[in-house]
């Protein structure tokens, strides 16, 4: 039957034709390629049964674009992942099917790299990969986060396995069982080079200095003899651990648990010289011998920080001063049975609230004894006690809070105050967000984490590693990008179609959704007689020339002057 009007008939493909996505996968592929995942990986887990169909690191190179696909799968309907992906393309073996991709294939290679040690096989793949692409600087950035996990679990052998338990949530999921990440960046691209699972109910006070001392370990097991400086927050800073050594550098904050710190803080602004530096900064010297060890402790003032938590500390004054409003109130409508008890009750009040100061008096409730009209001889007796109270803000404590926003303290060890000014203190602690930027990565929705769910401890370890290996792909990727637009001084639009030499990845990602392969048959069971590249515009193609030969050749365009790409 014709169709009526203007109205089009669409034609329904056959087994002739089939449609995959390429979308950014390629770009992805291509990094994990010319770096050399897959054969490192099997390098360091080989050898293996020659009837393996999926080798390990081609199982992580698949977790790795599953990850990076920011679909939001679990990992065992990865499988499903890569039904409508050309697999041949992005894993570079014919002989891989999406079937062969199964949770039994991910989880043997999981059990493989946590039998290996999942942190000594981060370790050796990081480092090769930073120190011969030449993105080793002299700062390792050091931080933890926690993951929430659902289930039960057992650690068969205690000794080697982390303990899910429930611990300090920085998720503020105190309900749930939990582990601990900590996590090592270094370089100009931020990658991170080491990854260490902890007990989920594991202090950074412990933690940081059993990965900074594994770390340095490892580093002599790789003939790697650079001394490090490392940043950290104030979870380093301890008498016993950190000021208990000096044979390398650190620097960290100073926890205002510290007495001279708490002092140091809420000095006045009068009484302190003060440095100026860019963008609303300033700062203070003094030398400490906090723990017996020569350091420098420096005093910064940020006016953007003192601005943000003054509006912090003035909502908290505000809800206080309605919380104890009603308090007061409720507590003026009681009947005490003595003035004592009226005054502890007050008191209680008075311990919540050190930014008021509240004013009261006690007074008897006197009524007569008898019931009616009284006569002139009745007098009133004390039944009980109320106490009638009002309040004020505690102008003192305000304006010594007040003095310690915006600052915090810097301890470094590192005594050579000409070649390590405040300002590059202050530079190279506020590079400490990359860490930060590295866990909200990870902890993105999108990203595979919302797959910990995995049946034993051994497998969840195995799957931060290939995770954190996502992070390592993910920055290298950006970086390589960015230093290639401005080596040939290009720019790719913004979100906001504005020229940018600074692209985020995620939003290249974004540009390239829409790639396809179309493939045409003439027989099914025949290999495809044509391929075609749908989709692939001008920005597009440009994005992919960026990334090299390797991308090229999975985009299928032809490259006439190759450029320089990381691993190669």
């Amino acid at each position: 039957m014709k169709p009526k009007g203007d109205t089009a008939m669409y034609e329904v493909g056959g087994d002739e034709i089939q449609t995959m996505n390429l979308d950014h996968h390629g770009l992805i592929a291509a990094v994990c390629k010319d770096l050399g995942v897959s054969e490192k990986v099997d390098q360091k887990l080989g050898p293996f049964d020659d009837r393996r169909v999926v080798s390990p690191g081609k199982a992580v190179v698949a977790m790795i674009l599953n990850g990076l696909g920011f679909t939001n799968r679990r990992l065992y309907l990865s499988h499903q992942f890569f039904e409508n992906k050309p697999i041949d393309k992005l894993l570079g073996d014919k002989a891989i099917k999406a079937e062969d991709i199964t949770d039994y294939t991910l989880g043997h290679a999981l059990d493989e790299i946590s039998t290996y040690g999942a942190s000594k096989l981060f370790g050796e793949i990081a480092f090769d990969i930073a120190m011969t692409n030449d993105l080793l600087s002299i700062h390792n950035h050091l931080d933890s986060t926690s993951f929430s996990v659902h289930g039960q679990y057992d650690r068969d052998d205690p000794a080697e396995v982390i303990e899910v338990t429930y611990g300090h949530s920085k998720d503020h999921r105190p309900d749930l069982k939990q582990i601990i990440l900590s996590l090592v960046v270094n370089g100009p691209a931020s990658i991170p080079i080491w990854m260490e699972p902890q007990n989920g109910n594991r202090s950074d006070k412990e933690s940081f200095h059993e990965t900074i001392k594994n770390v340095r370990s490892f580093q002599k097991q790789i003939n790697l003899n650079t001394n490090y400086k490392w940043i950290a927050d104030s979870a380093l800073y301890s008498k016993e651990k950190l000021l208990s050594t000096n044979d390398y550098l650190w620097l960290c904050r100073v926890p205002e648990t510290v007495k001279e710190a708490k002092e140091l803080v809420k000095k006045d602004d009068k009484g302190i010289h003060w440095e100026i530096h860019e963008k609303g900064y300033k700062s203070s010297e003094i030398e400490s011998n906090y723990g017996g060890r020569a350091q420098r402790w420096i005093l910064f003032y940020s006016e953007q920080a003192h601005a943000r938590e003054t509006k912090t500390l003035d909502r908290k004054l505000a809800n206080e001063s309605d919380k104890l409003e009603k308090e007061l109130w409720h507590l003026g409508n009681e009947i005490y049975n003595c003035e004592k008890d009226g005054l502890a009750a007050l008191n209680r009040i008075k311990k919540k609230y050190k930014y008021f100061v509240v004013e009261h008096v006690i007074e008897p409730l006197r009524k007569f004894e008898k019931r009616g009209r009284p006569s002139l001889e009745d007098e009133r007796v004390t039944v009980g006690y109320k106490v009638s109270s009002n309040f004020k803000k505690n102008r003192t404590a305000i304006e010594e809070r007040l003095n310690s926003k915006g600052r915090f303290i810097l301890a470094t060890n590192d005594l050579d105050k000409v070649n390590y000014s405040r300002q590059l203190i202050l530079n190279e602690y506020k590079e400490q967000q990359n860490v930060e930027g590295g866990f909200r990565f990870l902890k993105d929705p999108w990203f595979m984490v919302d797959s910990i769910f995995l049946k034993t401890p051994k497998r969840i370890e195995a799957l931060m590693m290939v995770m954190t290996l996502c992070l390592l792909i993910y920055n290298v990727a950006q970086y390589k990008l960015r230093m290639t637009l401005k080596e040939k001084d290009e720019t790719i639009p913004n979100q906001l179609n504005k020229p940018v030499q600074n692209p985020t990845m995620k939003w290249v990602f974004q540009i390239m959704e829409g790639v396809g392969i179309v493939n045409f048959f003439q027989e099914k069971s025949l290999p495809a007689c044509r391929q075609v590249i749908t989709n692939l515009n001008a920005i597009r193609k440009k994005i992919i020339l960026l990334f090299g030969p390797t991308a090229c050749d999975i985009y299928g365009l032809i490259v006439e002057n190759p450029v320089k790409v990381l691993g190669t």
